[in-house]
């Protein structure tokens, strides 16, 4: 009985806890809808001359994608542009239908990437061959997965030079084609805005930044005072180093709404979505071995740990007869607390899917599966971080070990 009434204690304080930072999400995820700018039209003076962008396109085996995407790049009701897009060693057919547009379009500058030397990631070596290769006064980066509205470009240049940013970042309405991408997005959403809330990102005084790669647009002294991309070779996730660089040396950066005019997939299947989890995790422990252990133990708490302790609270609820009122107002508090828990979890998950991922709200149903799956793409990162397989990223292989060397 001493021993029951003890497990009840500790567990009434570890699922309160858990409830008090789902409350926390909450309020967090209802700013976050609320007070994030959107990526909209700015007044500018009649006489401004608006400078050449410069868009820098990445693209490996993209032949599915690359043609909308270019489609909609050159479509565009900015004058002042050149489109930069770098065929990164495909092996499909995307150099031939980069050519094609080049062949077909003055903006569309067609670029095969020079062997990648070691030391870089895929992805950031092409953007640096791109780089070199631009004449623009603000580089706009771009993934070939990626949708524009006809004014994205325009957009994004008069709302830089009316706030006087030195960078902004678009977050994109995400295109989720498959099951699993569409019940774990809310969760991954959830949790990245305790850190990474774009509110944090637009206050001056943090140091948290980030780049949606999607669509992040920067000014060439900006991008050149940071390093370039060469400054985050060895990254695995680029777009979030290179954000944070900016934040880190004092350039002004926003992040906004752009649902409107960036559509993005984030992953195209089951298995781009568990490399696309591994491949955040192992960024993160190459960086913060800690608190990547602490993000591993915190997705269990908050995401599993509710889900575990219910069926036990139930059964002792049901045992009411057997047990004290003492331990009978326990196992009521405890079954309460559980249930709230979840219920905020489900909501918080409604709310991302109804007005950030722009998905049917149902798919929060399936809020169990996707806590175990994100838990243990976690989890497997950095136990199998030796393997060669660890993550297959863009058709390369990448491993912890190795880009620890890189650093």
């Amino acid at each position: 009985m001493e021993y029951n009434y003890a497990i009840l204690i500790v567990l009434i304080a570890i699922i309160s806890s858990i409830f008090f930072s789902w409350i926390y999400f909450l309020i967090y995820t209802i700013k976050f809808l609320t007070q994030v700018p959107k990526l909209q039209s700015f007044k500018t003076s009649k006489n401004i001359v608006f400078p050449k962008v410069s868009v820098i396109l990445p693209a490996r085996n993209e032949e599915k994608y690359i043609q909308k995407c270019l489609k909609t790049l050159i479509e565009q009701d900015y004058s002042n542009y050149e489109i930069v897009v770098i065929n990164d060693s495909s092996s499909d057919r995307t150099g031939e239908l980069i050519e094609n547009f080049s062949e077909a379009n003055s903006k569309v500058i067609h670029i095969n990437a020079e062997p990648k030397p070691d030391g870089w990631t895929g992805k950031n070596w092409a953007c640096y061959q791109g780089y070199l290769k631009s004449t623009g006064d603000f580089f706009l980066f771009t993934d070939a997965d990626t949708i524009h509205s006809f004014t994205s470009i325009s957009l994004a240049v008069t709302h830089l030079l009316a706030e006087e940013l030195d960078a902004l970042t678009a977050i994109p309405k995400i295109l989720a084609a498959d099951l699993w991408t569409k019940i774990t997005l809310p969760i991954l959403w959830t949790l990245s805005l305790a850190k990474y809330s774009a509110l944090n990102a637009n206050n001056p005084n943090s140091k948290i930044g980030y780049f949606f790669g999607s669509f992040f647009i920067i000014t060439r002294k900006t991008y050149e005072a940071i390093g370039t991309h060469k400054a985050v070779r060895k990254e695995i996730v680029e777009d979030g180093a290179l954000g944070r660089k900016v934040k880190e040396q004092g350039f002004k950066l926003n992040v906004v709404h752009g649902k409107d005019h960036i559509h993005a997939v984030w992953a195209r299947d089951p298995s781009t979505l568990w490399h696309g989890l591994r491949r955040l995790m192992i960024s993160l422990y190459n960086r913060e071995k800690i608190n990547a252990y602490l993000m591993v133990i915190a997705t269990f708490l908050l995401l599993l740990l509710p889900l575990i302790v219910l069926p036990f609270s139930i059964s002792m609820v049901l045992e009411q007869e057997h047990i004290t009122s003492k331990m009978t107002y326990l196992s009521l508090v405890l079954l309460s607390v559980t249930i709230t828990s979840i219920l905020l979890l489900i909501i918080t998950s409604i709310l991302e899917l109804k007005y950030s991922i722009l998905q049917n709200p149902l798919y929060s149903l399936g809020f169990p599966l996707a806590c175990s799956f994100v838990f243990i793409a976690f989890l497997t990162s950095i136990i199998n971080s030796g393997s060669k397989d660890a993550i297959n990223w863009k058709d390369r292989r990448y491993t912890i070990k190795e880009n620890e060397n890189l650093r």
